[in-house]
């Protein structure tokens, strides 16, 4: 077998990142071997996403660069995988020649039989939704990812329908994966060296297979992987408020890994704008949740996702959303201002004024980004536990996470990793908490 090197370049969300390591596991088959330097390769895989603005402009950006890379070299096989490659498929491949595969994400299963057709200067296009043989194909190869922190995909697609939202028409409708074939994958990673996994999905506590006339949920995946001793921790994103069952907030008190950590996006603080968005909850709904989980634990923190100047926003709706920010909080979230994408319902509504949706978005930042260096602040001095992910390169610092996601960069030793450790934190900023590993000592 002739080996070939394979460069990907991974856009996104988590499951983009997941969708990369399972494309590698299937072309090494072939012969390929993952390299880092994107200008030797024989294959260059751009794994692309079409949540955020001007993505397709990003990806016709990146394929120029690859263009000037390869000038004097012989050209790679340029392949556009991923959601763009999806929602653009008939316009990518009809206007830039240097294309060669175009690939949707529930077409990855066929990477393999299309770089054997691949004919130079012939076109191969695959956007089908074919969700069930995607997975069937990808189980049965082995998952080779060995990272300590690791993500496994269990739901994918959605059926709600937010009217902002592409991931409907780029991913398809919900499907969740057979249970038995995700604990596999998961002690596949266990057996890797994993010591956290993230359970994933584009609605992933919407999670629902029957099996033998009996129902699995996430909480059946978390509370049958709680029983891996190798297993230190265990995280699931992204949620929708809609689907935080009592079956699932009840895991926050009877899972030990289960970590203290909600990831749950409400998009806005205004009942009215969670109806023209489609969002199918209210703030009330999403306030209930919130109380709950504190009941269990006070220590169980929050993150959001929250779009600015959606259609319709008036002062009043975002003064909501201010004093919602101010009500919970948030940890860490991620905020935007609206815009549209081809295809939806909100891409035909009416924008709001640019230069309003700025100074909102300048004024919600200014107050997430104030919780989480107050929350970070509050980690100084402190001694907390710490999940030991990797040296840094070129640096003698080690990498680790704490409970709730947040960064975490430390003096310690290459012994550590892969152990959950005490670190004890000296400072920090917006993002990161940074201190030194300790001895015989106590978390906070």
């Amino acid at each position: 077998m002739i080996e070939k090197k394979i460069f990907i370049k991974t856009f996104g969300c988590q499951m983009n990142e997941y969708d990369s390591n399972r494309i590698y596991d299937s072309v090494s088959k072939l012969g390929f071997i993952k390299t880092n330097n994107q200008s030797n390769a024989d294959c260059y895989v751009l794994n692309t996403c079409h949540i955020r603005d001007k993505a397709k402009e990003k990806v016709y950006h990146e394929i120029g660069r690859v263009k000037k890379l390869y000038r004097d070299k012989k050209k790679p096989i340029m392949v556009i995988a991923g959601c763009v490659a999806q929602a653009e498929n008939e316009e990518m491949v009809k206007r830039e020649p240097y294309i060669d595969i175009v690939l949707g994400p529930q077409s990855y299963h066929k990477v393999n039989d299309l770089l054997k057709k691949h004919v130079v200067n012939q076109k191969q296009e695959e956007t089908e939704f074919d969700t069930i043989s995607k997975f069937g194909y990808f189980d049965q190869i082995k998952n080779n990812n060995s990272k300590i922190s690791t993500f496994l995909t269990i739901q994918e697609g959605c059926d709600k329908f937010c009217h902002f939202c592409v991931v409907p028409y780029t991913r398809g409708p919900e499907y969740s994966r057979p249970f038995t074939k995700i604990i596999t994958e998961a002690e596949q990673l266990i057996e890797n060296g994993a010591k956290e996994i993230t359970l994933l999905g584009q609605n992933v506590n919407a999670y629902s297979y029957l099996e033998n006339g009996k129902e699995y949920r996430l909480s059946s995946l978390i509370n049958y992987l709680n029983q891996y001793s190798e297993l230190e921790r265990l995280r699931y994103t992204t949620s929708h408020p809609r689907d935080m069952t009592e079956d699932l907030i009840d895991c926050y008190s009877s899972s030990k890994k289960l970590m203290p950590f909600v990831h749950l996006p409400i998009q806005s603080g205004s009942n009215k704008i969670l109806e023209l968005m489609n969002r199918k909850h209210t703030v009330d709904d999403y306030l209930n949740v919130y109380e709950r989980l504190k009941k269990i634990s006070k220590d169980i923190e929050f993150s959001s996702d929250f779009i600015i100047g959606y259609p319709g926003e008036n002062q009043k709706d975002f003064e909501e959303t201010f004093n919602l920010i101010k009500k919970i909080k948030f940890i860490n979230s991620f905020s935007f201002i609206f815009s549209p994408r081809p295809g939806t319902v909100a891409s035909k509504l009416e924008m709001i004024d640019k230069n309003i949706a700025k100074e909102r978005l300048q004024l919600i930042q200014g107050k997430l980004f104030d919780n989480q260096i107050q929350i970070n602040k509050l980690m100084e001095n402190q001694i907390i536990d710490v999940l030991v992910e990797n040296k840094i390169e070129k640096q003698n610092k080690y990498f680790g996470r704490n409970n709730y996601i947040t960064p975490v960069i430390f003096d310690g030793s290459d012994n550590q990793i892969g152990k959950i450790i005490k670190v004890k934190i000296k400072t920090s900023n917006q993002n990161t908490l940074f201190g030194s590993a300790t001895k015989n000592m106590k978390a906070a």
